[in-house]
């Protein structure tokens, strides 16, 4: 499935069981592992576990395999691996904490450096 594709898909299964603040973060030139990081909050660990199931679900639905699910168990962060896309969804107070967006915001990625110190690509 193209990006964008499941960028929508997991954003209307966010948005379906009403999930708050949702964030898209393009990390392709930052890391090779995926390409898009979403980040979500939910207002419970029950709603936090909602959230992520149902974007497990509607994935699956598209034919998409989830590549893995992590943290399940405590519901107050829960990462869906979909390949070119991952999602986070956590309890507002583990979002603030870890700030994601901040931190993938502020690192420089491979070009910026290579602009920096005048190489070509």
């Amino acid at each position: 499935m193209h990006n964008d594709a499941l960028k929508t898909l997991v954003i209307d299964a966010l948005e379906e069981l009403k999930a708050k603040d949702i964030a898209t973060l393009d990390v392709s030139r930052l890391i090779s592992v995926t390409d898009l990081m979403m980040v979500a909050s939910g207002t419970s660990s029950r709603h936090v576990s909602a959230l992520a199931n149902n974007v497990v679900e509607r994935a699956k639905q598209e034919g998409v395999k989830p590549l893995g699910v992590e943290g399940k168990n405590g519901a107050d962060w829960v990462l869906v691996d979909l390949g070119n896309v991952v999602v986070h969804v956590m309890m507002p107070e583990t979002r603030q904490l870890y700030d994601l967006e901040r931190l993938w915001s502020d690192l420089p990625s491979d070009l910026d450096e290579m602009q920096r110190s005048g190489s070509q690509g």
